[in-house]
């Protein structure tokens, strides 16, 4: 149940704040966006099966191919554009390939990655689903769509097409990569940090796409998504956990930064949601206190510690753990990127444990060095 849940970009709180205080369209919209969420929970499996029998006959490098569903439900949709092909004229197209394109780029060239599964899947997406469809989601096969409230009038309308802001994108794939890899239950505290993962690497893509140091960068997931109707700059902030938005439709955002605020809910999975607001919030104070380019040095240790060594229970304080411990493995005990992610996990309320002992991680010794080096993966 908590493996292969449908992972939403937008939290179900937001979704039910519109159904509470919204008119009656905008109601009928997240209402039908929360109930499609639900029906797809059950088919993550079956998709994660034929994604696992696609990858055994994907072509080597990128490979992307992005569909049209024409406001239908029917997935995937037609083909309009592959790999290699021309921009066309719908951007929501345009934005899903290269939005897709750049975050296979930075797992590539960055973190020596092939693809979401690490073995060249192909990147399939599908745009313009269902009308009114307020949300987009990785379904363990491909990457889904919707056109946000396109229908409404201007002046009641919440959020633009959901191609609009790459994190997304970005943020939707990585759940993909989590999947493949630490498989984090979505519940909990691992939930929150398989939320917090997806919010990492989306915010990294949009970085790596600017060439944005770490302080530079806004560190806001969403900016665009929302329409100039909400009083609000995106769906999340890394920055500031709790300020990403504030409207009487939408409510006030609940994410907190520090574990003295950690909620306790059985709302969301265990607010899976919410309190991914304190990993992410570790994440960016350990990026800021390494300086420049946040994919590269603190991006590093993050991905090596979702690949090799958290797992599918684990929670806040084994994560700083272990992401404390991959940036000594790293850097070097001591190092100024080791002492940074301890100052990150303290600043949102988690001490290091030090003296734990560093498990044997997926990359030590010759054989599963050797798979990684071809393309493979040790089961």
């Amino acid at each position: 149940m908590h493996r292969h849940p449908l992972t939403c970009i937008l939290p179900p709180h937001m979704l039910k704040e519109i159904i509470r205080n919204g008119n009656e369209r905008q109601r009928a919209f997240a209402l039908q966006t929360l109930q499609i969420s639900a029906q797809f929970r059950g088919q993550r499996q079956a998709a994660r099966d034929l994604a696992v029998a696609l990858a055994l006959t994907a072509a080597p490098g990128k490979q992307r191919v992005v569909y049209d569903a024409q406001g239908g439900a029917q997935l995937p949709g037609i083909p309009v554009r592959r790999e290699g092909e021309p921009p066309v004229e719908d951007p929501a197209v345009n934005e899903a390939y290269d939005g897709s394109g750049l975050t296979y780029d930075l797992f590539s060239e960055i973190y020596g990655r092939n693809s979401i599964d690490g073995n060249g899947l192909r990147l399939d997406s599908t745009v313009h689903y269902l009308k009114g469809y307020d949300n987009a989601f990785w379904n363990g096969q491909q990457m889904v769509y919707g056109d946000g409230d396109e229908d409404l009038p201007p002046s009641q309308r919440l959020f633009n097409r959901f191609t609009v802001a790459v994190d997304i994108i970005g943020h939707e794939l990585t759940h993909g990569v989590t999947e493949y890899e630490a498989k984090l239950a979505y519940y909990g505290q691992s939930g929150a940090l398989n939320e917090s993962m997806s919010d990492v690497f989306g915010a990294l893509v949009k970085q790596y796409q600017r060439r944005e140091s770490a302080d530079q960068a806004d560190w806001v997931i969403g900016a665009g998504l929302f329409t100039a109707n909400v009083n609000g700059i995106g769906i999340r902030s890394l920055k500031a956990p709790g300020s990403a938005y504030d409207d009487p439709l939408l409510g006030k955002d609940p994410q907190p930064a520090h574990m003295r605020d950690y909620v306790n809910t059985v709302e969301d999975n265990g607010g899976v949601h919410i309190n991914s607001g304190i990993p992410n919030h570790a994440f960016y104070v350990t990026a800021r206190e390494i300086g420049g380019y946040a994919w590269e040095k603190a991006g590093h240790i993050w991905y090596l510690a979702l690949r090799d060594k958290l797992t599918a229970t684990s929670n806040f304080q084994q994560a700083a753990d272990l992401t404390w411990q991959t940036a000594g493995q790293i850097y070097g005990a001591g190092s100024l990127e080791q002492q940074a992610v301890k100052t990150g996990w303290a600043e949102v309320g988690i001490l290091v444990n030090e003296t734990t002992t560093p498990p044997p991680s997926q990359g030590d010794g010759c054989l599963p060095t050797l798979l990684r080096a071809i393309g493979l993966k040790q089961i």
